[in-house]
């Protein structure tokens, strides 16, 4: 796959990298550190303005993937990007005077169940407004298809530097209050270091003129706000309304779950990052055939690592949570979900960056409103009565639909699905290895038990996709790796 299989191997090595540090903050640090009201709170703080986001960010970063390719001068091109980079403040402005005007009103309606929460209000926003000018930067380098320092500084800078602060909790350097605190100044220094990338590839030289459609691609911005984001919304919905509904330490136990399932996800967030603004390339360039190539490329690809994954979590996820506080175990039935969840969107290849880059954009906000209004609407019905088993099923429903919807739609307007005979191998390989090692227990200390079921599932697992070449791709890294002509 050329330049999509190079960013995407290194992209996929520094995104492990930040999750592995993650794991080690979520599943260990944070739980022993901080007590799960803290914890908790911590991730409300973060989750919250993760939804605030796209608000702000009033799609710019997707609408800088989209048309940015179309500009063929240089005049054209450095106009779009200055319209880029002040557009957002139309947005950011406003919701600041408006925090500031009715701060005891927002933080009273937030604080309604807990009152840890009304204290930090404020952070919301700075961290909102953090997060999404480093969107946008990240996605100035990643038209250029230079994405992976962008990917390190997304995955891995900011949880090396709360495994930092979490260290100075430990030997009483920062109080938990202080914690929180330096947790935002780490966001803000790592959209200022995108900042500084960003423009040594592309200085932005401030142009403003009538050169290019600022209707067309304002309407995308504006249509792309909730269609853009609606899988990170899904997931932070959950965890928002959990602290609305209920006690805010089941945020934290929530949270660790779904930072297990997530990991599935951890190669499709690499190869996005590059197969994005080429499958944009190839809709303004009208490439038909490249585009369904790279879809269905990018489906068995991501299909296969993410089944891995999703196999090695299901036969260990017993043994890893009797690593954890007991409490934390409510979260096992959520992790098995969401993971189930997480394959899926796997196996969709680039149908989001198919549909986002299309001249069908409109659709998605007509899908991600109605699966958001859904989402909100089954979290409110099932949270009560379920508590964070009702948060996730409540998210199954919604990510299920809303895949089908898009996988479906896709195939209506473009004519193209994702699945070949390979697809249906990697399936039964995939429930064949689950089922055989999920109920074949070892004797031995929890950590043991994980290395060697892994390393069975591994070499079971390799041995298919290598032997009947489930994907060529994958099968010419193996022999790489083997330095096998």
């Amino acid at each position: 796959m050329g330049i999509v299989a190079s960013q995407s191997i290194k992209n996929t090595i520094v995104t492990y990298l930040g999750f592995g540090v993650g794991a080690i903050n979520t599943l260990f640090l944070y739980t022993a550190f901080l007590s799960p009201e803290h914890y908790g709170l911590v991730i409300y703080v973060l989750s919250t303005a993760n939804l605030m986001m796209p608000l702000l960010i009033f799609g710019v970063n997707n609408t800088l993937i989209k048309f940015y390719s179309s500009y063929k001068t240089k005049k054209l091109q450095n106009s779009f990007l200055t319209f880029m980079l002040f557009l957002p403040l139309l947005f950011v402005i406003p919701a600041g005077l408006l925090g500031s005007l009715f701060y005891e009103t927002i933080a009273n309606w937030l604080a309604n169940e807990n009152q840890i929460i009304k204290d930090y209000t404020w952070l919301i926003y700075v961290l909102a407004v953090a997060f999404a000018y480093f969107e946008i930067f990240f996605s100035w380098s990643k038209i250029h298809f230079k994405s992976v320092f962008g990917n390190f500084m997304r995955e891995a800078f900011h949880r090396l530097g709360t495994m930092t602060l979490l260290l100075a909790v430990f030997f009483n350097k920062l109080t938990v209050d202080q914690f929180i605190y330096a947790i935002t100044i780490v966001y803000i220094i790592r959209m200022l270091i995108m900042m500084g990338y960003a423009f040594s590839i592309r200085f932005p030289k401030l142009i403003i003129t009538r050169s290019f459609d600022y209707i067309t691609v304002l309407k995308y911005s504006f249509l792309i706000i909730i269609a853009g984001s609606v899988s990170m919304i899904l997931l932070e919905l959950d965890k928002f309304m959990l602290g609305e509904l209920i006690e805010i330490e089941n945020v934290a136990y929530y949270s660790v779950a779904i930072f297990i399932a997530t990991v599935i996800a951890v190669p499709a967030r690499a190869m996005q990052q590059i197969v994005n603004p080429l499958t944009a390339s190839y809709l303004n360039n009208e490439n038909h055939w490249d585009l369904e190539q790279l879809y269905k490329k990018s489906s068995i690809n991501l299909f296969i690592i993410g089944g891995f994954i999703f196999v090695l979590i299901l036969v260990n996820i017993n043994q890893l949570y009797a690593l954890l506080k007991p409490e934390y175990s409510q979260g096992l039935f959520i992790v098995i979900v969401i993971s189930a969840v997480k394959l899926v969107d796997n196996l969709l290849g680039n149908n989001n960056a198919i549909i986002f880059n299309s001249n069908y954009y409109r659709i998605i906000l007509t899908f991600g409103f109605c699966i958001v209004l859904l989402a909100v609407s089954l979290n409110y019905l099932l949270i009560p009565i379920y508590g964070i088993e009702g948060a996730a099923i409540a998210s199954v429903i919604a990510f299920t639909i809303y895949d089908a919807l898009k996988l479906w739609y896709v195939n209506l307007k473009f004519k193209i699905h994702p699945f070949t005979s390979k697809t249906g191998y990697t399936l039964v390989l995939i429930l064949f290895l689950s089922l055989g090692f999920y109920f074949w227990e070892f004797h031995f200390h929890p950590i043991i038990n994980i290395v060697i079921k892994s390393t069975l599932v591994a070499i079971c697992y390799a041995f298919v996709v290598f032997k009947f070449s489930l994907s060529k791709d994958i099968t010419t890294l193996i022999k790489k790796l083997l330095k096998i002509e």
